[in-house]
């Protein structure tokens, strides 16, 4: 009985792990322009941050960093040409079309 030692013994990691394993893939996917990764590398822990502010400055602050964060990460998406995430969500809820992946990315998928 050997095990490999990166896997998880129990069922709950391994599931976790694999839903982790899957994100991570499907965000790289959907992230593939420099800009639109480098961008959510300042767009994100902006976000976050402004959803931490308020608890220690004006709520404004808050505010205005959890936008500019979006906004940031709203660029790059709009500069690789497929949809925000969260779009993604409101957009099938409605029945409209989506666009997960950049056409000219998703076009070479096949080798």
């Amino acid at each position: 009985m050997e095990e490999s030692t990166n896997t998880p013994r129990f069922p709950l990691a391994r599931h976790s792990w694999r839903f982790a394993k899957k994100a991570r893939l499907n965000w790289l996917e959907r992230h593939q322009h420099w800009f639109n990764f480098a961008i959510h590398m300042l767009g994100i822990p902006l976000a976050i941050t402004g959803l931490i502010l308020p608890f220690f400055v004006d709520w404004y602050w808050g505010a205005a960093a959890f936008v500019l964060g979006y906004i940031f990460q709203w660029s790059g998406h709009l500069v690789e040409g497929n949809d925000v995430g969260e779009f993604i969500l409101v957009k099938k809820a409605l029945g409209l079309k989506t666009v997960a992946v950049a056409p000219k990315y998703a076009e070479n998928d096949g080798g």
